[in-house]
């Protein structure tokens, strides 16, 4: 019979395999980047002074856990949160948003990315669908996209008229007002990055059968179409950059250093502290004596592959 030390070592043992397992979506993320990394360096395409990666690992678990607190806040004050990811394509916006939310309650924190409006949808009042996503009390909604696309995307395309985009310059500041007068937290973001970088982003794409989905025949004429953009970026921030709702920008060629640097400033934007939670105790199971556990037929199992 075991001794009371071997049944620690065990238990710490199980308790190391469970921390690692939940680590692993982080450690798969972080090998992408490393994937990409090497890539990179074949090309000839590498980031000087780049952030070591022990360095990186450990300040994203820590922001991570600010971040989990941060939730808690947000719950407890039924506070409501709105932040907009914006910038090229291929700038990073998802990445960061993935380390965002990887470690929080999606019922509180969830994200918003719409597709192409309907036909429906084209005739309502422009804002109307992203409303609909907006934040109940003690909710995070993260907008992978936003109401913006009218002053980038749309405009640029030529999906929308120029009194289109001017009556949307007229509409924003005034909506983002409104919403902060409802007590709503807005922050927004815009990634950029260089001319070079996009294209070098863009190629790996066309070459990695992992990423190839995420390069859209838009994202292909964006970079035809780099200059416009540019200026329609300009025009927009000069726009809507207003008190009430103001735009940060997010230097995002280094990506470790974009998604560290955005987290970082996300929590500074709203106050903040540890809420108290009652300790947890598990009940004792019920047993019953006359409860016998049925079979489960063999050809319900998954076949084990691996």
């Amino acid at each position: 019979m075991p001794d009371e030390s071997s049944a620690q070592a065990v238990t710490l043992d199980a308790i190391r395999r469970e921390l690692a397992d939940s680590y692993d979506e982080e450690l798969e993320l972080g090998l992408d980047d490393e994937r990409l990394d090497r890539l990179a360096e074949a090309s000839g395409h590498d980031h000087l002074d780049r952030l070591d990666r022990k360095v990186y690992f450990r300040e994203l678990l820590r922001l991570q856990h600010e971040l989990v607190r941060l939730q808690d806040w947000v719950q407890d004050r039924k506070l409501r949160v709105v932040v907009l990811f914006e910038g090229r394509d291929s700038a990073g916006k998802g990445g960061v948003i993935k380390r965002i939310t990887q470690r929080l309650n999606p019922r509180i924190c969830r994200v918003a990315a719409l597709p192409a409006p309907s036909e429906r949808e084209r005739t309502q009042w422009y804002f109307q669908r992203y409303v609909a996503h907006l934040p109940a009390a003690g909710e995070i909604v993260l907008f992978d996209r936003s109401w913006y696309n009218r002053a980038g995307v749309e405009r640029v395309m030529g999906f929308c008229t120029e009194a289109d985009v001017e009556e949307f310059f007229r509409s924003v500041p005034e909506f983002e007002r409104m919403l902060a007068r409802s007590g709503i937290v807005l922050v927004k973001y815009w990634f950029s990055i260089t001319d070079e970088e996009q294209e070098f982003r863009f190629q790996m794409r066309i070459q990695d059968p992992l990423k190839q989905w995420k390069l859209s025949p838009m994202d292909v004429e964006s970079r035809r179409l780099w200059e416009d953009y540019t200026r329609a970026k300009e025009d927009m921030l000069a726009r809507t950059h207003i008190p009430e709702a103001p735009w940060w920008v997010v230097e995002a060629v280094d990506k470790r250093r974009a998604r560290l640097n955005c987290i970082s400033h996300l929590l500074a934007q709203i106050p903040y502290d540890v809420v108290e939670h009652p300790s947890v105790r598990l009940p004792e199971r019920v047993r019953n004596a006359d409860y016998v556990r049925g079979p489960v037929p063999a050809e319900m199992y998954v076949p084990s592959v691996y």
